[in-house]
């Protein structure tokens, strides 16, 4: 909780994360993938997130305040929609409604706290241990759809340094984990940072999520302005 109120009331920050993912094949066997994201948030109304995924494909994702939009630079597409409101709010509708991929979201809401209150339901202390040099409690919890655990770092900044995530009722119990680096809570942040600016040339495109109607075929080409599930 002391982790999820530091994050919660930081009014900015920024992280670099490597995450890496399970895919259950229908042979049963885990392929895992991965990327890696570098996150900028300042609160109330501001995100950047610019990502590289395993495959080299890079994505970028902000919320100026007035708008969001994700550009897809591999497929040289992007999609746009008017978003005003928090942060708090604009993460909830790019997940749950637009269907990005955005693991660990909820890491970078101010009500993180209330969160865990309402979700969590055992929480067990396992060490005090050391991740890359970094002096960390290791915590194992559990809600009713994921069993997790978290090192979070010693101290008066008790961020995150490394996630696991068991997604215990999906078949294969796949697991997503995270490495959480360069935590910076006074980032410089420049008149551009939550700026994105389509490459020459892009194509707009609508979100996949708002094409109910759509055939497979545009569906796909859509999606590469999107992610998976969360």
């Amino acid at each position: 909780m002391r982790m999820a109120e530091f994050l919660g009331s930081a009014g900015a920050f920024s992280v670099s994360m490597r995450s890496g993912y399970d895919t259950v094949q229908p042979s049963g066997q885990k392929i895992e993938f991965g990327e890696l994201r570098k996150i900028t948030v300042s609160r109330p109304d501001r995100l950047r997130v610019e990502s590289e995924l395993s495959n080299d494909a890079k994505i970028l994702t902000v919320f100026s305040g007035k708008e969001a939009m994700v550009v897809d630079f591999a497929n040289n597409v992007y999609a746009t929609e008017a978003q005003s409101g928090d942060l708090d709010n604009t993460i909830i509708h790019l997940v749950r409604d637009l269907h990005l991929r955005f693991p660990l979201a909820m890491l970078l809401v101010s009500r993180l706290p209330a969160e865990f209150s309402e979700r969590v339901r055992q929480v067990d202390y396992v060490e005090k241990t050391n991740v890359l040099g970094i002096p960390t409690h290791h915590l194992a919890a559990r809600s009713d759809t994921v069993d997790f655990q978290v090192w979070v770092a010693d101290g008066s900044q008790p961020y995150p340094v490394r996630v696991v995530l068991t997604y215990k009722n999906e078949p294969g119990q796949p697991q997503f984990w995270a490495q959480l680096s360069d935590w910076n809570f006074a980032p410089t942040l420049a008149a551009d940072t939550f700026v994105a600016r389509p490459p020459d040339g892009a194509q707009k495109i609508a979100f996949a999520a708002q094409l109910p109607a759509a055939s497979p075929a545009v569906r796909k080409a859509s999606s590469s302005a999107q992610g998976a599930k969360k």
